[in-house]
């Protein structure tokens, strides 16, 4: 089976009408379409409130795009000091060594810099920003994003771990993928040996929102990650209309952690072109937040975080349990006096 590429993949697909596919095609020649096989068999039969085909399936509503919408909206630019690299805290740099996607979300917060054909780096390039880590004694943890890094072959991926491995200063490399819920056949063996290397700890973060996508083939693919001893992270958008409910994100969170993926980041969605009809309200991710302190363990809550447009970095956005007033609330909403 033929992964989508194209508008016209997905009318023939059974994904569109031609009608709806017509209403697109401006967005889809802007914002990139890709859906690995694997996501278009999912996606056999659905319809647009179905919290997958929301995810991968374009809509005109991506033509819009809000005033407060920028096309860098985390400010990599403004902290890439060679390509590939972008250094905004002290001791950690995101490597990224290719703009592909196995996967295009229509709510991606790169999605004017990926696409096919996107901007790799050439060998010299990246021996560029491999120095760059190399020169700056300060950087302890490499996160290697994109684009999707695994889709690198092995081979080329076990070369950028060997490099950062051989780095006196470089203790953990951080992957982040959606390949294991998109593309799951990919996380071979071979693909799995290659994130590890002596020298280093290999984690690996998982991008998923919604408990429909941990189906049993990604459920594999975790496992062969999480067998071979790499500590597994998971990373999940919050967006309207897919998981912005609490039994949404319950299930999801309690999926994650059977399948041995500790939750990490429930993000707020950026602000980037065309995404406006994904985004709630911060007080209604705060709301969302505090219904799930009461309904799941420690182990399956995120930290919900918002990233400062113009590069500033990432901020909690939880809300506050302890009040001016001394009082500390409860998962139940109740309120108590403290003491100190």
């Amino acid at each position: 089976m033929k992964g989508a590429n194209s508008v016209a993949d997905l009318v023939a697909a059974g994904l569109m009408t031609p009608e709806a596919g017509r209403a697109v095609t401006a967005v889809a020649e802007r914002y990139a379409v890709a859906l690995t096989p694997y996501v278009l068999e999912r996606l056999a039969g659905a319809k647009p409130d179905d919290p997958l085909y929301a995810q991968y399936i374009p809509s005109p509503e991506e033509a819009y795009t809000a005033p407060s919408e920028l096309a860098d909206p985390i400010g990599d630019d403004s902290h890439s000091p060679v390509k590939g690299i972008v250094h905004r805290y002290p001791d950690r740099v995101l490597l990224k060594p290719l703009h592909a996607c196995a996967v295009y979300c229509r709510f991606c917060f790169r999605r004017e810099m990926v696409g096919p054909g996107g901007d790799a780096l050439s060998p010299a390039e990246l021996d560029a920003a491999l120095a760059y880590v190399r020169e700056h004694g300060q950087v302890w943890e490499v996160v290697v994003t994109g684009g999707d890094p695994f889709l690198l072959s092995p081979r080329r991926l076990s070369a950028i771990v060997q490099v950062l491995a051989d780095i006196p200063h470089v203790a953990v490399v951080r992957f982040h993928t959606r390949v294991p819920v998109a593309d799951p056949a990919r996380v071979t063996p071979e693909l799995v040996s290659a994130l590890r290397a002596e020298g280093v700890t290999t984690w690996v973060a998982v991008h998923a929102n919604h408990a429909g996508e941990l189906t049993a083939e990604p459920a594999a693919a975790l496992a062969r990650l999480a067998d071979a001893g790499i500590p597994l992270l998971g990373q999940t958008v919050l967006l309207k209309g897919i998981n912005d409910d609490a039994a949404s994100l319950e299930a999801l969170f309690r999926a994650l952690v059977r399948h041995r993926v500790k939750p990490y980041y429930l993000h707020h969605p950026d602000l980037a072109p065309g995404t406006s009809h994904f985004r709630p309200s911060i007080a209604e991710g705060q709301a969302l937040v505090k219904a799930l302190r009461g309904r799941v363990s420690g182990v399956c809550q995120p930290t919900y975080v918002l990233d400062i447009p113009g590069g500033h970095g990432k901020a909690p956005a939880a809300p506050a349990w302890v009040a001016e007033d001394g009082t500390v609330e409860d998962f139940t909403g109740t309120r108590h006096r403290y003491e100190p």
